[in-house]
């Protein structure tokens, strides 16, 4: 076998021209670029051992006398001796440095694991809910484990050694007159043909799909609250944590009630009589109907309170108070009796009101 007509190249070629041979046969017939094809693999082994000797100039001068010396290639990792034969020359690049635009980063280096985005949400409760909690099933869209692969990317379709390596595991590189071995970059080691990628995902180990996440509604929810359901992101990469979905609450309007912290105001209407005479007055609460005392005199826009009636704490459970606004209701419609009374009201009780 000629090395020469093996990298296409004249006997007596430059060291740029059998660097740049090797790259461009490196892309045609490289194992990773023809997977599964044995042709291609073998005549790559021959570029490979072509390039090899010939980049060398000892092992070129012995070539072209006629007496090469085959390196053979052994298993292990690390420093394997000295060779005092190379004179020098540093060709351990043979390998990475020239493969590096041939060979992917994928079965090179594992990448690092990255946790998974977070995911985001609203959620529409209403005013009755967000007091009383619960929980709320919600359908979420999130990327997961691919089912095919269960989250690895590949398939293990591909059986039998590594085409670059022949099974060993491990390639040689030589320094200067040290000798090493390290693990083979194209089956990281394993001696075995890399698994394929799978189809489903591209390869991604992910898929995007809906699920059903049940997310716990806390008493005492407010408006714009951001609730955390742990690991319901986005799946992470590599080996990484999933993301979290936060859900952030809109609550719904009451008729009656309104909201201040954990406080909840409300307004009730008192007649002219009840707000000059005093009376008790029913009120509906949270906990149902309540009574509550209107002293004599009382005026428009005072506060009542009434203690532990509020809203519950997401931070302690205690409940807050419930604030009952007075508003002073005119009658509608006034009789000539119901005038005369009140002209003599205004007489008996001249007070000024507007100062």
């Amino acid at each position: 076998m000629d090395l020469y007509i093996v990298l296409g190249v004249q006997q007596g070629a430059s060291e740029s021209e059998i660097k740049r041979a090797y790259r461009r046969l490196a892309r045609r017939f490289h194992p990773d670029i023809n997977p599964g094809d044995q042709t291609a693999a073998a005549r790559f082994r021959q570029i490979l051992e072509a390039y090899e000797t010939l980049i060398d100039p000892a092992r070129r001068s012995r070539y072209d006398a006629g007496n090469p010396m085959a390196d053979a290639a052994q298993p292990g990792s690390g420093f394997e001796g000295f060779d005092f034969s190379t004179r020098g020359v540093d060709y351990s690049a043979s390998f990475g440095d020239l493969f590096a635009e041939v060979l992917t980063e994928r079965g090179v280096r594992q990448p690092s694991a990255q946790r998974g985005a977070d995911l985001h949400m609203e959620m529409q409760v209403t005013f009755e809910e967000s007091l009383s909690g619960g929980q709320r099933a919600m359908t979420v869209t999130r990327r997961d484990h691919c089912r095919v692969c269960a989250g690895s990317g590949r398939t293990r379709s591909s059986t039998g050694p590594c085409h670059v390596c022949q099974g060993t595991g491990a390639v040689r590189s030589v320094r200067g007159h040290m000798i090493f071995s390290r693990s083979c970059g194209a089956c990281s080691g394993t001696g075995q043909q890399r698994p394929r990628a799978c189809e489903p995902c591209a390869g991604s180990g992910q898929e995007t799909r809906s699920e059903t996440v049940l997310a716990r509604i806390p008493p005492g929810v407010a408006d714009g609250d951001r609730l955390r359901v742990p690991g319901k992101g986005n799946v992470g990469f590599s080996g990484g944590p999933a993301g979290d979905l936060y859900v952030t609450v809109k609550v719904g309007s009451h008729p009656a009630f309104r909201r201040e912290g954990d406080d909840l105001l409300m307004t009730v209407n008192v007649a002219v009589h009840e707000a000059a005479l005093g009376a008790r007055v029913e009120i509906r609460t949270l906990e149902g109907a309540a009574r509550l005392r209107i002293p004599p005199g009382t005026q428009t826009g005072q506060r009542f309170r009434l203690r532990g009636h509020g809203a519950p704490s997401t931070r302690n459970g205690m409940r807050g108070d419930l604030i009952v606004e007075v508003r002073i209701m005119l009658p509608r419609l006034l009789d000539e009796r119901s005038k005369e009374l009140l002209r003599e009201f205004g007489k008996i009780n001249a007070e000024p009101v507007r100062e």
